[in-house]
């Protein structure tokens, strides 16, 4: 019995150093993209492009948020523009590719990725209180020590995010999901970090999955920009 509980107060005092240490990488994460101090701002609107070098396309591309929630992004493919929208409640998509140019309703995979993506969201710090995210170990990335966290999204998504433990910033994620049946895994790297009004963006993200590698490039971030509510809506 005495071994028993010895047993049950080690695990029990492993448990909680690993919670207070994966506490402490979320606040320094925080701390270091100084993500406090979006939400003094209510708009944010940024300009960029999706480069394919292999198939040698450039897609014009621009994304707006309001705070707290709403985010709506349009690429601009061959003529034809691809929209996004979560306008809150609901995320619907519009993709003339397939052929029609109503919208329709995202699916939860489409829907946590445009929400993840939404500048006002803290969302390591919305896992750690969801109770989603946990701390793995550590991991060289571009041969640089990284702390290795496990954030469970949903049932069919789990994503792998490595935070330097230098800079604190976020260097890689490997989302894997499982869509109709495929499973599909992603890996991004973001770099060029810059200070924009007060807070930390990567200008470039590099991702890659089996086949395919491309680069979303920021060339401008604003603040502050007017922003109706009829923006995010779709017709």
């Amino acid at each position: 019995m005495k071994k028993l509980i010895l047993i049950l107060a080690g695990i029990l005092v492993a448990t909680l150093i690993n919670a207070q240490s994966l506490e402490e990488i979320i606040q320094k994460y925080t701390q270091a993209n100084k993500l406090d101090q979006v939400s003094k701002f209510k708009t944010i609107k940024i300009t960029g492009k999706m480069s394919m070098p292999s198939m040698g396309m450039e897609m014009p591309m621009e994304m707006w948020m309001k705070n707290p929630g709403k985010i709506k992004t349009v690429t601009n493919i061959n003529g034809q523009e691809m929209i996004q929208v979560f306008d809150g409640e609901k995320g619907y998509m519009v993709s003339p590719m397939t052929g029609s140019s109503a919208p329709v309703e995202m699916s939860s995979d489409d829907l946590a990725k445009i929400k993840s993506s939404n500048m006002f969201e803290n969302y390591l710090a919305n896992y750690f209180k969801e109770g989603k995210l946990t701390l793995q170990g550590e991991e060289a990335v571009n041969g640089a020590p990284a702390f290795k966290l496990k954030a469970v999204i949903n049932p069919s998504t789990t994503t792998y995010l490595f935070i330097d433990k230098s800079s604190f910033r976020l260097v890689k994620s490997t989302v894997n999901s499982n869509s109709q049946g495929m499973a599909v895994s992603m890996d991004s790297f973001p770099t060029d970090y810059q200070e924009i009004n007060g807070f930390v963006v990567p200008m470039k993200t590099t991702m890659s999955m089996p086949g395919m590698e491309f680069a979303i490039i920021f060339s401008k971030v604003e603040v502050d920009v007017p922003m109706e509510d009829s923006i995010f809506t779709v017709k």
